[in-house]
């Protein structure tokens, strides 16, 4: 019943692990695995190794939290062996990469393609250094030769997961899309924002300022996921402050088909996706819906339940 096809590969339920959450180590992405999700994307990682920057990298706010972590890397060669730990008999494995230059991406993707099911693609993060993240997914050319360096370089699904900090996220999906995107990942966190101590006067983040994620950014990646469904023929994968089942059937209808959970993990712990897994199933039971399929796009269509 739950059971969901993204970019020709099934997934058991549509419940995902954002990147960027217990996603350092192999063991930590079996654990989440093993707890319910269907499928789980690494931390994101580069070619080279790179610090990030200093603590405190995160700090809670009302409705989430902003962090700052500047994509730390232990390198590509070091996250081969995290990635090799993997159990691909549990679920999709998928490796969130990224780098200054579509020949950095496409190094990476070559060097890990053969270790996991599809790779996601980070041009997105609001707060990343050195020119990655948002520098590329703001721009639609960037964004176009960045996807096309990896599809070209390797054979599994490729997703480029897409910033909303843009005047027009429409238009970097469809580059994606013209790239060879076999997906879109909707949405990375909003930003940056910034929080003060009163009582010392400074910046509590390091980097003064980070990507905002968690419940308060829903609606901004709903309506990102709503928007890109009516402009893209490939699957979106919807992310952003997905707490309860609800959440999930939100997106689903908005057209996406399948979600990623991040933040809420921090309070409720992985054994969130089983959780939700089986409050989805029996609100599909007691539906006029037969499957997750049915309930893609829904909200796009005419007539209610």
């Amino acid at each position: 019943m739950l059971k969901t096809n993204l970019c020709g590969i099934e997934l058991e339920n549509p419940l995902m692990l954002a990147a960027g959450i217990l996603g350092s180590h192999g063991s930590s992405l079996n654990w989440v695995l093993d707890s319910g999700a269907g499928a789980v994307v690494s931390k994101s990682f580069s070619k080279d190794a790179n610090e990030g920057y200093h603590n405190p990298t995160t700090v809670e706010v009302e409705g989430g939290i902003i962090n700052a972590i500047g994509l730390s890397s232990p390198g590509v060669e070091a996250f081969k062996e995290e990635l090799e730990i993997v159990d691909r008999n549990k679920g999709v494995s998928i490796a969130s990469i990224y780098g200054a230059t579509p020949e950095d991406f496409s190094y990476v993707a070559s060097e890990i393609s053969d270790l996991v099911d599809m790779i996601e693609l980070n041009v997105s993060c609001p707060h990343a250094m050195g020119g990655c993240g948002a520098a590329i997914g703001q721009n639609p050319v960037l964004t176009e030769s960045v996807v096309q360096a990896v599809k070209d370089t390797v054979d599994v699904p490729v997703l480029a997961k897409l910033t909303p900090n843009v005047t027009d996220i429409k238009e970097i999906a469809i580059a994606a899309a013209n790239g060879g995107a076999d997906g879109i990942t909707l949405i990375n966190s909003l930003g940056p924002g910034m929080r003060i101590d009163i009582t010392t006067g400074h910046p509590i983040l390091a980097n003064k300022f980070g990507g905002m994620s968690g419940p308060a950014i829903k609606p901004i990646a709903i309506r990102c996921v709503y928007d890109v469904y009516d402009v893209v023929d490939i699957p979106i994968v919807g992310v952003g402050g997905i707490r309860n089942y609800e959440d999930v059937v939100e997106f689903l209808y908005a057209g996406a088909n399948a979600v990623q959970i991040g933040t809420s993990i921090l309070y409720e712990g992985p054994e969130i996706f089983s959780d939700i897994a089986i409050k989805l199933s029996q609100f599909i039971e007691a539906s006029s819906f037969n499957s997750i399929e049915d309930m893609i796009g829904f909200a796009h269509k005419d007539g209610d339940l």
